[in-house]
């Protein structure tokens, strides 16, 4: 596929010939799929009561240090399988009882996601389709997707590009991220659900609170909601979970405090914020991280 050739697809531009080797994301230009089973543990109108059909693609294109999929995300872990493979996937997550196709972390593989769309959606695919994403997208690629994509699921991870280039080294993210969520809203309008408060079309924006950075967290919500006002839902995570000792970044070698959280959470309240959700309870624990053994996952009998 020429979008391969020299690779533009996401805000890196990193210009790779992915035919012959890496990009930036760690990819090349065979598709890779580190993990496609139901998952429970998405927003409540993502996951319905049987789960999201969540797919997790291998690499990405961020490369946060506090990755809490680092199994895929750094180390690649994966399983190389065809576009006509992913689109038997997508159908047996379907017959599964999935509530949706859960694309994670599939920028730099949207070529070979549209190719297996059309071939699912040719073989009886109906669910809506939800593009689960850092948020670090490009609007070029997006525009891509436009027509396949029902339900946008981005993070919004920094408002500050000093934490953005400390952390991710992507100073540039914080503007990225606000012309691809633009572009996203355009795309699906404000957020519809079915009777059974499963969403069928719209944005839910995802806020991860770092520990450390409240105040860059009330920036987020604060720009969110300005913006945007209740056209989008905003999900406030608490679920941040030490994966190591971070020497250059000792605030992250501890988990989120319950105080820090609130503190966010009645920012959200006084701004007005009502469409949303939060997460209580003991979320930043491993349990809830995906296992990328193969367990339970369909994979082992896909090829």
């Amino acid at each position: 596929m020429k979008e391969y050739l020299h690779c533009q697809l996401c805000p890196r531009q990193c210009g790779a010939d992915r035919s012959s080797g890496n990009g930036f994301c760690g990819e090349t230009n065979r598709l890779r799929i580190a993990r496609a089973s139901l998952h429970l543990w998405e927003e409540p109108p993502i996951s319905g009561k049987n789960g999201s059909g969540t797919v997790f693609f291998s690499g990405c294109n961020l490369g946060c240090v506090f990755c809490q999929n680092r199994e895929i995300a750094h180390e690649h872990r994966g399983k190389e399988i065809s576009a006509e493979a992913l689109a038997e996937i997508f159908l047996v997550l379907q017959n599964e009882g999935a509530a949706n196709i859960n694309l994670v972390t599939a920028v730099h593989f949207v070529p070979h996601v549209i190719q297996a769309l059309d071939l699912a959606k040719s073989n009886g695919l109906s669910l809506p389709v939800v593009y689960n994403s850092s948020g670090y997208e490009s609007v070029e690629t997006l525009r891509m997707l436009s027509g396949y994509i029902d339900v946008y699921l981005p993070d919004y991870k920094y408002r500050s590009s000093l934490l953005a280039e400390r952390f991710s080294k992507a100073k540039n993210y914080p503007e990225a991220a606000e012309r691809a969520l633009a572009e996203m809203v355009l795309q699906t309008g404000p957020c519809v659900f079915d009777e059974n408060g499963i969403i069928r079309k719209g944005v839910i924006v995802r806020h991860l609170v770092l520990p450390g950075h409240t105040e860059d967290s009330m920036a987020v919500l604060e720009y969110l909601h300005k913006t945007y006002g209740d056209s989008i839902y905003i999900s406030i995570m608490n679920q941040y979970t030490p994966m190591g000792k971070y020497k250059k970044f000792p605030e992250l070698s501890r988990k989120l405090t319950s105080y820090e959280y609130g503190k966010v959470v009645k920012f959200a309240e006084k701004i007005g914020i009502r469409n949303g959700f939060l997460q209580s309870g003991e979320t930043a624990k491993e349990s809830f991280i995906p296992s990328f053994d193969l367990s339970d996952n369909i994979l082992v009998i896909r090829k």
